[in-house]
């Protein structure tokens, strides 16, 4: 199955976008795709062989799950290569462009849902991403 790609363009430093994605206090702010969801905890070890470990969470309690990880290579403010809880693999890439920042992620479709339902999705949680930075 092929991967699915998805990208925003963020305006900040990329020292900026790297720590609103690699700490907790932020993830915890944006990591969800919609506004009945939430991500009350999250938890991160950016080491490589660390683990990231976000509860994402319907706002109404009913449901909730770990969405997890494994750091697999790290290079600073330019790329993430994680493999995630169930074996798929997640490559996230930031560039410098000239306005801000390129945020591109790569990743392994699961076979549950439709792909664009997943794409979709994945996506809004970048949207999230790219408010929460170019907002806080």
């Amino acid at each position: 199955m092929n991967p699915i790609t998805i990208s925003s363009t963020i305006k900040a430093p990329i020292h900026k976008v790297w720590d609103c994605w690699t700490k907790a206090e932020h993830v915890t702010k944006w990591n969800f795709a919609s506004d009945d969801w939430h991500c009350p905890d999250a938890q991160i070890n950016l080491t490589i062989g660390g683990e990231f470990h976000y509860t994402m969470a319907a706002k109404d309690n009913s449901m909730q799950f770990d969405f997890w990880g494994t750091f697999k290579e790290i290079i600073v403010e330019k790329s993430i290569d994680i493999v995630i809880g169930d074996g798929r693999k997640w490559t996230i890439t930031f560039e410098e462009i000239e306005h801000g920042v390129l945020l591109t992620e790569t990743f392994e479709p699961e076979t549950e849902n439709p792909i664009e339902l997943q794409q979709a999705g994945w996506q809004m949680i970048l949207d999230n991403f790219k408010k929460h930075v170019e907002t806080c």
